[in-house]
């Protein structure tokens, strides 16, 4: 199962995922120690924001994508890239894993103004 949680600058667990640069990229096996994440940087025309569906994209073939705020656009273009999107409070990127692992519930996101916004673009959005 890959997991690809949004991060800032890999370092904490990003908000606003249709905007993030930054990716760690799980490769995780059941019963199998977890692995070191796969750094990917997204350039601006890969920013799920802007992103033109014209090719194959770095976060293909991820099964779960974790950040702290996502649009409603952002989450129905991954589930029509066959991943499901997550969203939590949680800032320290291992931690959210560690609980995607163990089945945990993530704790509940934080408010972020960038939603709000990014709610009112979906509705004039292409996806």
């Amino acid at each position: 199962m890959k997991i690809a949680i949004a991060t800032d600058q890999f370092t904490t667990v990003a908000g606003h995922a249709g905007k993030s640069h930054h990716w760690f990229v799980y490769d995780c096996r059941r019963d199998a120690p977890v692995p070191q994440p796969t750094r990917v940087t997204l350039e601006k025309a890969q920013l799920m924001h802007y992103w033109k569906d014209d090719g194959p994209h770095p976060l293909d073939g991820v099964d779960i994508v974790v950040a702290a705020s996502a649009g409603d656009g952002f989450v129905r273009h991954m589930q029509a890239r066959n991943a499901q999107v997550l969203l939590t409070g949680e800032s320290v990127p291992a931690l959210a894993l560690a609980s995607i692992m163990k089945g945990e519930a993530l704790p509940e996101t934080r408010f972020d103004i960038t939603t709000a916004l990014c709610k009112l673009k979906d509705v004039f959005s292409r996806y």
